[in-house]
């Protein structure tokens, strides 16, 4: 399954994370920044840049990825890698594949209706294992992809949320 060996290349980041866990800590960023027609932006982390534009339902332009599109991708992302690691450690010979999906009312982000929610109702997260893969190593896939994918525990356990605002005024103004 895995073209480089994974717990190998793993073992060293872990014993030094061990002896000394503030290494652990890392703190990851993005940064947007808008563009000529305001109903996109770029989003910068720093290893690459994003184009993010409203929903085609939100009168955008419907050529890319909204922000719901790149959560659902996050999460589609972090589950894939996290239960092929999985899968890997437990030298199961299997291909995973996941699909993410979930349900939003428009009304609620374009303040149609106050009653309405702002943001997902619902995300569903299908993860499907082809292989032959026994009982016991079907739930250690399970539980350990639910356990260790960074985004799944982040959104069943949502952090604590800090926002700040900065408003700059021109001096000439």
């Amino acid at each position: 399954m895995s073209e480089s060996n994974l717990q190998e290349e793993q073992a060293p980041l872990k014993e030094r994370y061990e002896e000394n866990p503030e290494e652990a800590r890392i703190t990851l960023s993005a940064t947007g920044e808008e563009q000529a027609d305001v109903r996109s932006c770029n989003v910068d982390i720093g290893r690459a840049v994003y184009e993010a534009e409203l929903h085609e339902g939100a009168a955008g332009p419907g050529t890319g990825a909204c922000s719901g599109d790149l959560l659902l991708g996050a999460l589609a992302a972090c589950a894939q890698l996290t239960a092929q690691a999985v899968a890997d450690a437990f030298d199961a010979d299997v291909s995973i594949g996941t699909e993410v999906s979930g349900d939003l009312d428009l009304r609620g982000t374009m303040g149609i209706d106050r009653d309405v929610p702002v943001g997902f109702e619902e995300i569903r997260l299908d993860v499907t294992v082809d292989g032959e893969i026994d009982e016991e190593t079907a739930a250690a896939l399970q539980e350990y992809t639910e356990r260790y994918c960074v985004v799944y525990r982040t959104l069943v356990e949502s952090p604590e949320l800090e926002t700040a605002w900065r408003f700059e005024r021109d001096e000439d103004d």
